[in-house]
Formats: structure tokens, sequence, C-alpha cells
């Protein structure tokens, strides 16, 4: 895999994103690496409403996920987002959860496409979005 720059997004778990047990239901992990993906678009200059202004969306086709340890109510996580692989109308994810204590709690590789939003047909990454990711890998 190729070395890229990481993005690092922080939360905190709240009441609501735990289980019975106390501790963050495995889905919402899910969740939370959706909102850093999502700052990690900003963080280059592309937001999800322009996407959708120029009839394209982003759809997760793939992912593989793995728990490590669990995180509970008021923790803090840092989630480090790294692009590791763009193609033409793709591109790969991986993504790292931590607690503020740096220990790694779930680690993700997520798959990506671009779709036009009418045909849900794959199409190209809009130029500015594929020049901006290349100039981070």
């Amino acid at each position: 895999m190729t070395e890229t720059k990481e993005h690092t997004y922080k939360l905190r778990v709240y009441y609501e994103d735990t289980d019975a047990q106390g501790v963050v239901y495995y889905a919402n992990y899910l969740k939370f690496i959706e909102r850093a993906r999502t700052e990690f678009l900003r963080n280059i200059g592309y937001q999800q409403e322009k996407l959708l202004n120029e009839g394209l969306i982003f759809v997760v086709n793939g992912i593989q996920m793995s728990f490590r340890k669990p995180a509970k109510l008021d923790d803090g996580l840092k989630i480090k987002t790294r692009l590791i692989k763009l193609g033409k109308a793709s591109f790969h994810f991986d993504q790292e959860v931590f607690s503020e204590e740096n220990f790694l709690l779930c680690k993700g590789l997520v798959r990506c496409a671009c779709l036009d939003s009418k045909s849900f047909k794959p199409v190209a990454l809009p130029k500015e979005l594929l020049d901006g990711m290349r100039s981070i890998l």
C-alpha cells in the first residue's frame, strides 16, 4: 500500500452510541468512520452538497472491519483516515479508530465508488476532486 497523508477526526461517545453493556454498539463505528471520510473530503476542498449538485453520489461498495477493544460512554475517539488507492471512478480508504490514550479500537478498509445519481452507474470522479485526492497520494 502507498503511504499517504492522513486526516484525523475527533468525536465523543454519547449515550445514544452505546448498547446494553455500556459500550459502543459495533454498527455505530460505521457512522463514525463515515463522518471522518466526509470531513476528509471537506479538508481537501470538496463537500457532499457540491457532489449532489453535480448529479453524483458516493457509495460504499465494500468494507472490512475488525474490532479490537471497546469504546465506552464519554470516551474521546480519534479516527485516522488515509486514502490508499485511487481509480478513475473509485477510491479506497484505510480508517482506524483510536482511544484518546492511542489504543487501536477498530480498523476498517472501505471501498467507495462514484455513481451517477439517477442511473446509479459508475462515472469518473470530478476532475477537481480527483486532482485533490491525487495531491495527497
